[in-house]
């Protein structure tokens, strides 16, 4: 293999939202940098079968849900007619 070409491959420590850690080699980062998540497998629907809600981390589901409020229950848009 050509050496320098390849990224710099180490360990960083990976925090779930439980709180839990484990460490893991990536190319992110620096060595020893910590990587939280917003989203595991402890909160994401396809991994607890949709029975737990995702948390909302820095309003982002809140500004999601205000924006596309009621899109789903308004029917199409009609005006009147004039004459």
């Amino acid at each position: 293999m050509k050496k320098g070409i390849h990224p710099n491959y180490h360990f960083v420590e990976v925090r779930l939202n439980d709180g839990s850690t484990y460490k893991t080699r990536t190319t992110w980062g620096e060595s020893g940098q910590q990587l939280t998540l917003d989203i595991d497998p402890t909160t994401h629907p396809a991994w607890t079968g949709g029975q737990q809600q995702l948390m909302d981390r820095g309003g982002r589901l809140t500004r999601f849900n205000k924006k596309f409020a009621g899109m789903l229950n308004a029917g199409p848009e009609t005006k009147p007619a004039t004459k």
